[in-house]
């Protein structure tokens, strides 16, 4: 199923009231150092200190009266089982949410907090896929995936909505928009709306340099399944493929992806913090990575927007990033 400018438009009348309009924030500092104007969108003040509120309650508020009374499962090493535990939450509904047992224990406590129910599994020996189906197939429950969704991408696409009309009242021409990419939910969302808005805007997806399936894909044409060999700090980044339906909006719409190390992904938090004053987990910064580690040629001088995405980080590694220990 495709998904629509029109689409998201939708999705942001339905997340009106519900979800935060997020600010578009500069920081002349920022400006100074790169030489040319940053504008950043910290979905980190968005509900559940993440983006992935607007598609997790855009899928939701849109199911039946007998879905809702079935409830929902979903699989998310964090930031998409909050938002889908407090999307059910507000509609009313159970959830049950299948985590990693090494997700963040930040993560893990804010989901339950919410009301649903978490199974935690071992990421390496299960499948969290096959753990969702068969909760569904016990309960009847609706399986919300975390990115290969059309109302999911939708719902995350609001966010380019509002960054693009944002940078138009700031009287920014904007020459690229960086944000992060997993299996593709996000960008894919935030580009339809961006090309859609400002056609002349180059949009450019960002991952962590073991997780780069997305990259590969682009390259390859066809979607790649990365053999993980390693961790990523990333952890919000660590899904090994695209989807289905957000890898053909990938192919159209995206000039680039650029690759980050965990090392250049904890300078720029270590910079949002120092700099920006802003708390942002590792997935989230890896736009303002590739920026400061002049990794992004697009849209050469121009100005440039950058999706923050989240802010739930552990707080023993955010210390240890910090005080460089990473």
């Amino acid at each position: 199923m495709s998904v629509t400018f029109a689409d998201i438009e939708a999705a942001a009348a339905r997340l009106k009231g519900h979800a935060v309009e997020t600010p578009l924030i500069e920081s002349p500092a920022l400006n100074e150092r790169l030489g040319r104007r940053v504008l950043l969108k910290p979905e980190t003040l968005q509900r559940v200190g993440a983006f992935k509120f607007r598609g997790a309650y855009n899928r939701l508020v849109q199911l039946t009266a007998d879905e809702r009374a079935r409830g929902v499962v979903a699989f998310s090493s964090g930031n998409h089982a909050q938002g889908v535990a407090l999307a059910a939450k507000l509609l009313g509904m159970p959830a049950v949410i299948v985590m990693p047992r090494d997700a963040p224990a930040i993560k893990v406590e804010a989901t339950k907090g919410y009301g649903a129910e978490v199974l935690l599994y071992d990421r390496l020996t299960e499948s969290r896929e096959a753990i969702a189906a068969r909760i569904s197939e016990e309960r009847g429950a609706i399986v919300v995936p975390a990115f290969d969704d059309p109302h999911i991408v939708a719902g995350q696409g609001t966010l380019g909505l509002e960054l693009v009309r944002q940078a138009q009242a700031a009287g920014a021409k904007l020459g690229a928009v960086l944000a992060p990419v997993s299996g593709g939910g996000l960008v894919s969302g935030v580009a339809l709306a961006v090309k859609a808005l400002s056609p002349d805007t180059a949009v450019v997806g960002v991952e962590p340099e073991a997780f780069d399936d997305a990259r590969k894909s682009l390259q390859k044409g066809e979607i790649v399944v990365q053999k993980a060999t390693g961790r990523s700090m990333c952890d919000a980044l660590e899904s090994p493929f695209v989807g289905e339906i957000t890898f053909p909006i990938m192919r159209r719409t995206l000039a680039d992806i650029a690759l980050v190390s965990d090392a250049e992904v904890a300078e720029a938090m270590r910079y949002a913090f120092r700099m920006l004053k802003l708390v942002v987990e590792p997935g989230g910064s890896v736009g303002l990575a590739a920026l400061l580690a002049g990794k992004v040629a697009a849209g050469g001088d121009a100005p440039v927007a950058v999706v923050l995405s989240g802010g739930n980080v552990d707080p023993d590694l955010y210390a240890r990033v910090l005080r460089g220990e990473i």
